[in-house]
């Protein structure tokens, strides 16, 4: 957890404010895996993904965010076009927890005191730290968060958005196809070892923003 602190300390000296909005939520929505077992398309939620977001709005354009997700993630050879996986009939059900620090990006400024229609694409970056399982109880390793979204101002305190987000991981374990950690399963491996999982959380954010107005600075 110590890498995830230090990720967001090492960018505050960057952008001046005079002021800051905070935003807490939720995230509810789905999760697949892109890996060695069942279906090879990218986005494909087939178990469900909830978790708590927070984020320090640093300007119209930059914020920090932190949040943490638990999903499931399943995989079947039986959904899958490539005739081997087929074959082969293998099944796997796993859980992930993850967390996340990074920032956030927004494409134009999102000011949410200003009158009209507020909205923005946005893209986030960071480090994440999971937990998954294993043929042998649980293990951990970290991840690389991709995330593409867009956001609206409901009212003045709610925003809404919709975003999807890949993780590339450290690991190709997820879907149990490689445990390394136990000699014993060593015969076990299958599939593609040079290339790691990945995972992939689709839904909706819904945050309530609180704080002194900003009245940002220019940079």
């Amino acid at each position: 957890m110590k890498y995830l602190f230090g990720f967001i300390l090492m960018f505050t000296s960057y952008i001046p404010v005079c002021a800051q909005i905070y935003e807490v939520g939720v995230f509810a929505g789905g999760s697949n895996l892109i890996s060695d077992v069942g279906k090879t398309d990218y986005i494909a939620p087939n178990k469900f993904a909830i978790g708590a977001i927070a984020k320090w709005n640093r300007s119209p354009r930059y914020a920090y965010r932190a949040s943490f997700t638990y999903a499931r993630v399943s995989a079947d050879d039986a959904d899958s076009d490539v005739g081997k996986r087929k074959q082969r009939g293998f099944r796997f059900t796993n859980t992930v927890k993850e967390a996340s620090a990074g920032m956030e990006f927004n494409f134009w400024d999102f000011d949410l005191h200003e009158y009209g229609f507020t909205h923005t694409p946005y893209v986030y970056s960071g480090l994440s730290f999971f937990q998954y399982g294993t043929l042998t109880g649980n293990d951990t390793s970290v991840a690389i968060p991709m995330v593409v979204g867009y956001k609206v101002k409901m009212t003045e305190r709610f925003i809404l958005a919709f975003e999807v987000g890949a993780r590339y991981t450290f690991t190709d374990n997820l879907d149990l196809s490689n445990p390394n950690d136990n000699d014993t399963f060593d015969s076990q491996n299958f599939g593609n070892v040079k290339s790691n999982d990945w995972f992939v959380f689709t839904g909706f954010t819904i945050t309530y923003t609180f704080g002194k107005r900003p009245c940002y600075c220019r940079e």
